[in-house]
């Protein structure tokens, strides 16, 4: 399989399956789930074509786990991300005593104000380990590792996720729970 076209593939289904469904007149119902077959029928007539064989290979090989089918494989959605209204239907979950988050320093002055806001995402993403974090941070340019004391919070009564790949999900992140 060739990664190119692999990872071409993965960035437009986190556009219509995260963002703007819209964009190949797709339905996504309220759980974020769309039908494979006008997935790829929609794909193709607009100029992205996709096969199933395809579409298995960057759900199976995406590197952050961004998509997943349910169990016989005819709805695909993507794990977490949206900045559209999808209900995910995910446990609260008490998370480890510690979370990551990763960015670059321009953001720094305005987290150290408002903590971290899941801006136009439904929720604020962190990570388990660091390593993850700066991979995440390092997308913009150096990244600026932030822990955040993701027990203390929940102990408060904040809420946390954990998305089926992975990332670790909350409403917000005041400023007084992460160490800059």
């Amino acid at each position: 399989m060739n990664e190119k076209t692999a990872k071409s593939v993965s960035k437009f289904l986190s556009l219509v399956l995260r963002h703007s469904p819209e964009t190949i007149s797709l339905k996504l119902d309220e759980n974020g789930w769309a039908d494979v077959e006008e997935l790829i029928e929609k794909c193709s007539k607009n100029g992205n074509s996709l096969d199933m064989e395809l579409l298995e290979y960057v759900v199976e090989n995406n590197d952050k786990k961004r998509f997943t089918f349910n169990e016989d494989k005819t709805k695909i959605r993507a794990s977490q991300g949206h900045s559209i209204s999808v209900e995910l239907n995910l446990a609260e979950t008490e998370p480890l005593e510690y979370l990551y988050h990763g960015t670059v320093g321009k953001f720094l002055d305005s987290i150290k104000r408002e903590g971290l806001q899941k801006m136009s995402r439904q929720h604020v993403h962190l990570s388990k380990d660091r390593e993850t974090a700066t991979n995440v941070g390092s997308r913009r340019g150096i990244p600026q590792i932030l822990t955040v004391r993701s027990g203390e919070m929940f102990k408060d009564g904040f809420k946390f996720y954990l998305s089926e790949n992975n990332v670790w999900l909350t409403d917000q992140v005041p400023a007084k729970y992460i160490e800059f």
